[in-house]
């Protein structure tokens, strides 16, 4: 149930996060509402994945799963450039969350 719930929270937050951008500054309120929505379930599902598993595992797949989706959004819907820098720099994002989530024992105990 945790990873369900961690990946409800990224989905949100990163709704959250497009319709920030889309929110010009909190001046239009559709997309100001959609925003407050977006972080407020993400944080209610991440408080709910925090209680059977570890913090650090918790968040190092939150930011690397979350910065690459975001990142795909922008790309895709927003016009965001990503360069070959911008490529690797998720690449190996990724490539240590997996490392945390596979190999350490420090996190995931």
């Amino acid at each position: 149930m945790a990873y369900l719930y961690l990946a409800i929270a990224i989905v949100a937050e990163v709704i959250g996060t497009t319709a920030l951008k889309l929110s010009d500054g909190f001046t239009r309120p559709l997309a100001s509402t959609v925003t407050a929505f977006g972080y407020g379930v993400a944080f209610f599902c991440l408080s709910l994945t925090l209680r059977t598993m570890p913090t650090g595992l918790a968040y190092a797949i939150w930011s690397g799963v979350g910065l690459v989706l975001i990142t795909t959004v922008a790309w895709l819907f927003q016009g965001q450039k990503l360069d070959m820098a911008a490529l690797v720099g998720m690449a190996l994002i990724v490539a240590g969350v997996a490392v945390l989530n596979l190999f350490s024992s420090s996190i995931s105990s």
